[in-house]
């Protein structure tokens, strides 16, 4: 039983110690030891792709490294569960669809009043008859209801226009005020020259000179 026994040794031990058994071993090995580089490598990149933290790509390779060429597998594994799900390219590319698919939602105007599509060269909304934009009288272009002043003329719509009538006025009031102001300075020195009195008057005991006049008749009532 022992020879037996160590027969079969004997020839296990000569199995392995044959070149190309030893040559077949040790490319296995090396093999090995490739992948296991390649996969710290492929996780450091990998790291890189799903995070922006700059530490986390060397935590992830040196985990994988430290497990070994012989468990490295384990550690593959490991990371695959604990990863990020989405990369950073497909987290932006997720952003910039959902804007775009915004974009289109926000261009699709409504009505205010009852939420119903409408038309951009509508004025009155047909279902609610909300009113929707008003007619420049300036340029009459539609613009929006809260707008200030017009995008296309600069008309202010808040500003209040004098009337042409009032501003063909102005000239005619300001010239009746240049003659009230003369003639309220002229009146003074009128009102303080002396008067002339009849020299009766100034001299009672003196006779008057000349014919008396007749007394005038006053006009017959018409009838």
């Amino acid at each position: 039983m022992d020879q037996i026994l160590q027969s079969i040794g004997d020839s296990i031990g000569g199995f392995f110690d044959s070149a190309p058994v030893q040559f077949g071993l040790r490319a296995i090995g090396i093999y090995l030891i490739v992948i296991w580089l390649a996969s710290a490598y492929w996780a450091f990149r990998d790291m890189q792709q799903r995070s922006d933290n700059a530490i986390l790509p060397y935590i992830a390779a040196a985990g994988i490294i430290l497990f070994t060429p012989i468990f490295f597998i384990l550690a593959v594994w490991i990371y695959k569960i604990v990863r990020p799900h989405e990369k950073i390219g497909e987290v932006w590319e997720r952003n910039l669809a959902e804007e775009a698919l915004l974009a289109e939602v926000e261009a699709i105007h409504h009505c205010p009043g009852c939420e119903r599509r409408i038309d951009d060269e509508w004025i009155i909304c047909p279902s609610c008859r909300t009113r929707l934009k008003r007619v420049c009288p300036n340029c009459s272009r539609l613009v929006g209801m809260d707008w200030s002043l017009c995008a296309w003329c600069g008309k202010d719509f808040e500003r209040r226009e004098i009337p042409a009538a009032a501003i063909e006025a102005l000239p005619r009031s300001r010239e009746n005020a240049a003659r009230l102001a003369a003639t309220g300075t002229e009146s003074p020195t009128t009102a303080t020259a002396p008067a002339t009195l009849p020299s009766s008057v100034r001299n009672p005991g003196r006779p008057v000179a000349g014919p008396i006049p007749a007394p005038t008749q006053d006009p017959l009532p018409e009838r």
